[in-house]
């Protein structure tokens, strides 16, 4: 069977399962604010979803993402999905002859995105504590040079959950500018970190901020997300755009809405994944073996190490799926650590995180039985 179709089945069968706990993808399942609730009923009601949304995005939400940011003077085009921004970023700069710059762990899809346009990608490994699990200056001025068109930040990372500081920015941005890369900004978690500083800051004329309503409203499967970018570059990336017709005005809608809402929203959102991330950590170093590399994490999500209690991440991953929880194998997100370690979503109702600290020690001793492991992705 095709790739493409193991994929979709895998998920699918996933997606039907009752009760599964959605710990592996970085979703936000806490229950949604009665503001967005309502405007999507709204939108519904007044059945908005006939007609089409302007192209680049409600005017009220493109200037609502752009207060958000504190970006004033920078323009912002609503897409479907932050996966989309990039892969419009990846069209309009990587052709054969380029390199594509990124970290490794990194976001996947990107990398695909810039070597289906013909670029030769170039991944930087953080993953060791030597460098503190983060890209420094240094590594990234060694792998660039005058081929390079994006140099791609996942900030914090996912899924190591590390974030930059301003200086380390600000050195990136540099970097990029000596080279003439575009410095593309991936802030999808920002609104789980401490202290997050938007690259446009430093590099008005030649970073992109991309963003996604994905993680910290719980809009993922609205697919709503963002690019920012400086006005002069907006018609190079809007030109690039396939959604073409807008994305989706009941996702608009809810993305407005949370946006106004935004500071209340998100104090018991990080404190409810804050006290998610607690527990699992505390529960992951109980284990023999078992470890966290990068805490506290500045992301919805935690790495746990398993290695060195010989536990295979996809083993301890299938062992979950038959209790009812969906957790993620390190080789979703680096071929060259991914043995390594699996990586949990927190950004959760406390029970299922209960259930799976609970769970844990017997999680590791089912997984020690299992040899043949369905293909997972």
């Amino acid at each position: 069977m095709a790739g493409a179709l193991l994929r979709n089945r895998y998920f699918d069968e996933l997606s039907a399962t009752p009760g599964l706990a959605w710990m592996g993808q970085n979703t936000n399942h806490i229950p949604a604010h009665p503001a967005v609730l309502a405007a999507m009923h709204a939108a519904v009601d007044g059945l908005e979803f006939n007609a089409y949304a302007p192209p680049l995005g409600f005017e009220a939400l493109r200037a609502a993402i752009i207060a958000d940011l504190g970006l004033p003077g920078a323009e912002a085009l609503v897409t479907e999905g932050g996966v989309n921004a990039l892969a419009l970023v990846c069209r309009a700069r990587c052709r054969s002859g380029t390199t594509f710059v990124t970290t490794d762990p990194t976001w996947k899809w990107p990398c695909l995105f810039a070597r289906q346009a013909g670029a030769e990608v170039i991944e930087i490994p953080i993953y060791d504590p030597a460098c503190a699990y983060r890209l420094t200056p240094e590594a990234l001025r060694a792998a660039v040079d005058a081929r390079t068109a994006i140099i791609y930040i996942v900030d914090p990372n996912n899924p190591l959950g590390i974030c930059y500081t301003r200086e380390e920015i600000a050195a990136f941005a540099a970097i990029a500018g000596e080279v003439g890369a575009l410095l593309v900004h991936d802030c999808t978690y920002r609104d789980f970190a401490d202290g997050h500083h938007p690259a446009l800051l430093e590099a008005p004329e030649h970073a992109v901020v991309s963003l996604s309503f994905s993680k910290w409203l719980g809009l993922a499967g609205l697919r709503i997300g963002a690019l920012v970018a400086p006005a002069a570059l907006l018609e190079e990336f809007a030109d690039q755009a396939t959604g073409v017709l807008g994305a989706s005005v009941i996702a608009q809608r809810a993305a407005l809405a949370g946006l106004a809402v935004k500071p209340e929203w998100m104090e018991g959102v990080r404190a409810t994944t804050r006290a998610n991330n607690a527990m699992i950590h505390t529960a992951a170093c109980a284990i023999p073996g078992f470890s966290v590399p990068v805490w506290p994490s500045h992301g919805n999500f935690l790495v746990v190490e398993t290695e060195a209690a010989q536990i295979r991440p996809e083993a301890l991953v299938e062992a979950a799926r038959r209790e009812g929880i969906m957790i993620r194998q390190g080789s979703y997100h680096t071929a060259r650590f991914g043995h390594r370690f699996v990586k949990i979503s927190t950004s959760v109702p406390g029970e299922w995180v209960e259930k799976l600290a609970d769970r844990l020690p017997a999680l590791v001793e089912t997984a020690r039985s299992l040899n043949d492991i369905t293909p997972q992705f």
